[in-house]
C-alpha cells in the first residue's frame, strides 16, 4: 500500500490551544506525521508525494467564501491593534439569524467552531497540501490501487463546508469521498475516530450518493457535544443516510467491535462501490484525550473488519495522539487490513 505524506505539512505548528478556558499545548502537532509515517513505512507502506491539484477538488466540499477567508485571515488579523501572535476567535455567533461580518474578528468567529485551530502564516498552505494527500490516495484507487493510505494532518473530519474546528481546517475525508464519486456512484464514509466526525456529517447530510457513518465517544459529555446522536439520519434526500452509533467512555475493544459490526452491517445495505474510512487512533486506551479503551490489538481487529467489506478503500487519517502506541496502533490497524483486503475478481 502507498502512503501520501507531504512534509509541507507540518509547516502548521500550533502553539497553543483552549481547554476548559486553560492554555494548554496544542496536542495536534508535527510529530504526530512523522510518528505515523515511521510506522506507514515500517509496516511496509511505500511513501510517495502528494500531488497538487489546486483548490479543484477543495472547492467541491467547501465554500469559496470560506476558502478565502483561511488564505487571508492570518495577514488580515495581524494589521488589527495588539493582535495574537496566532488566529484564535474571541466570538462565537450561533449564526442561525446572523448576518456575514466585514472585519477579521467577526469572520474569524462566523468560520471557527472553537480555540483548537489557531491560524498562523503557515497554515494555509499545510491544510491545502494534507487536503491535497486525500485526494492523491483518491486518486491512486481511481487509478486501480484497492487502497491507499493518505496521511492527513492537520486532520479534517471536524471541517464543516464553512467552518473549522477540532484542530481541523479542510475535509480530507469529504475530500476523498467527493472524488470517488468522479467514477464510483455510491460512496460510504466509515468514521473510527474517538470523535464524531461532526464536519463530515454536515457536508453529506442531504445527501444519498454518500453514506456517512460514526462509531465515537457519546457525546453527551464530549466533544464535539452538539452532534453525533443516534437520532440524527440526514435531512431531506439524504434522511436514512447517515447513522451514528455513540458508546459509553471507556468502551473496551469488545464494545468498540460490536458497535462497528452493527455499523458495518448497515453500511453493506447501502452496496457502497467504495470505502473512504477516517482513521481516527485516538480510541487508543493511551491516547492523551482518554475517550475509550481501545488496545492495540483492538485496532487490528478494526483493521480486519473494514478489510472485509472488500471495496476499493481510501483510508484518511484522523486523529491519534502523541503517545508510545501511537505508531503502533496504526502498524496493528494496517496489518489487520492489508492481510484481510481483497477486491473480488
Amino acid at each position: 500500500m502507498k502512503v501520501i505524506y507531504s512534509v509541507s505539512q507540518a509547516r502548521h505548528d500550533p502553539s497553543f490551544y483552549l481547554s476548559s478556558g486553560e492554555q494548554s499545548k496544542n496536542p495536534e502537532v508535527p510529530q504526530r506525521a512523522d510518528a505515523l509515517l515511521a510506522a506507514a513505512i515500517s509496516a511496509g507502506c511505500e511513501q510517495v508525494e502528494s500531488k497538487n491539484s489546486g483548490l479543484t477538488l477543495i472547492s467541491e466540499v467547501h465554500s469559496p467564501e470560506y476558502l478565502l477567508f483561511l488564505k487571508n485571515i492570518y495577514k488580515r488579523w495581524q494589521n488589527l491593534d495588539n493582535a495574537s501572535e496566532e488566529v484564535i476567535p474571541n466570538i462565537h455567533p450561533n449564526r442561525h439569524d446572523g448576518n456575514y461580518p466585514a472585519s477579521a474578528v467577526g469572520q474569524a468567529g462566523y468560520h471557527m467552531a472553537d480555540t483548537a485551530c489557531p491560524i498562523s502564516a503557515e497554515t494555509f498552505g499545510a491544510v491545502v497540501s494534507s487536503a491535497h494527500s486525500a485526494g492523491t490516495a483518491a486518486q491512486l484507487v481511481l487509478d486501480g490501487e484497492p487502497a491507499a493510505y493518505a496521511l492527513c494532518r492537520p486532520p479534517g473530519h471536524h471541517a464543516f463546508r464553512d467552518m473549522a474546528g477540532g484542530f481541523c481546517f479542510l475535509n480530507n475525508s469529504a475530500v476523498a469521498a467527493q472524488h470517488l464519486r468522479s467514477f464510483y456512484n455510491r460512496v460510504a464514509i466509515i468514521d473510527v475516530d474517538l470523535h464524531h466526525g461532526n464536519g463530515t456529517q454536515d457536508i453529506f447530510y442531504e445527501r444519498d450518493d454518500v453514506f456517512t457513518v460514526s462509531i465515537h465517544a457519546d457525546p453527551i459529555n464530549f466533544y464535539p457535544f452538539f452532534w453525533g446522536y443516534a437520532n440524527e439520519r440526514g435531512r431531506d434526500q439524504g434522511f436514512g443516510y447517515n447513522l451514528n452509533v455513540p458508546l459509553p467512555r471507556q468502551s473496551d475493544d469488545d464494545a468498540f467491535i460490536a458497535g462497528l459490526d452493527h455499523l458495518l452491517e448497515t453500511v453493506e445495505m447501502f452496496s457502497p462501490d467504495a470505502i473512504v474510512v477516517a482513521l481516527g487512533l485516538d480510541a487508543s486506551i493511551d491516547d492523551p484525550f482518554g475517550g475509550l479503551n481501545v488496545t492495540t490489538k483492538g485496532f487490528k481487529r478494526i483493521g480486519e473488519r473494514l478489510a472485509q467489506l472488500g471495496k476499493p478503500t481510501v483510508l484518511v487519517q484522523e486523529g491519534g495522539y502523541l503517545s508510545e502506541s501511537l505508531g503502533k496502533n496504526l502498524d496493528s490497524f494496517l496489518q489487520g487490513f492489508e492481510k484481510n483486503h481483497r477486491l473480488p475478481i
